[in-house]
């Protein structure tokens, strides 16, 4: 109410739904107080935190993949843009890390999604075609750079690589490898050249 009794009316600037109450009682408020979330929920955004040396290799209009949600299926999207500054985030570790917020949109947001809802989000910073890869798994480091072992005959017979793009699950192989061939994944200390070697599993 006003200070001589009248009711205020509060417009909103847009239709939606309330997400949230800030204030659940009466009580005098001063001018600019939230007083309610509203927003259109069919524009939702999706929000992901990235570190920054990930955020640097992603670019507006990128091609977005959701899962975890909670739903079934895929949802896709596209990055709508990259923040210009980063914050401070500590890791579960207790580790201080610089993070990025990388904003997109869903090309069909389900109605069951909601604003602060948990999500996986995948972003292509890249793709090619005819590209030979090597699971990720397979790869070990010394000082001559990255190597796989390869079955030969029964045998382990260690491979040095060229490398080009890396991701969780696959790298690119520029040198090294060739199509069919077949790698050790996971090696151990107990693999080594010549090393008898057998297939598991398919």
């Amino acid at each position: 109410e006003a200070s001589d009794g009248r009711p205020v009316v509060v417009r909103t600037p847009v239709a939606g739904r309330v997400l949230r109450v800030h204030e659940q009682s009466d009580r005098v408020v001063v001018a600019g107080t939230p007083l309610l979330d509203i927003a259109d929920v069919g524009g939702l955004e999706v929000v992901d935190d990235l570190p920054t040396e990930e955020a640097v290799r992603v670019r507006p209009g990128a091609a977005i993949a959701v899962r975890g949600w909670g739903g079934d299926g895929v949802l896709t999207g596209r990055v709508q843009r990259v923040e210009p500054s980063a914050f401070t985030e500590v890791s579960a570790l207790g580790v201080e890390e610089q993070r990025v917020n990388v904003i997109g949109d869903l090309d069909s947001p389900p109605p069951e999604l909601g604003d602060g809802f948990r999500l996986e989000a995948e972003i292509v910073v890249w793709q090619g075609a005819d590209v030979l890869t090597v699971p990720t798994q397979a790869l070990f480091q010394d000082a001559s750079g990255w190597s796989v072992y390869v079955a030969d005959q029964g045998r382990a017979s260690i491979r040095r690589l060229t490398l080009g793009r890396r991701g969780v699950a696959r790298a690119e192989v520029i040198d090294g490898l060739a199509e069919g061939d077949r790698v050790v994944l996971y090696p151990s200390d107990l693999v080594g050249e010549g090393v008898r070697i057998r297939q598991r599993g398919n």
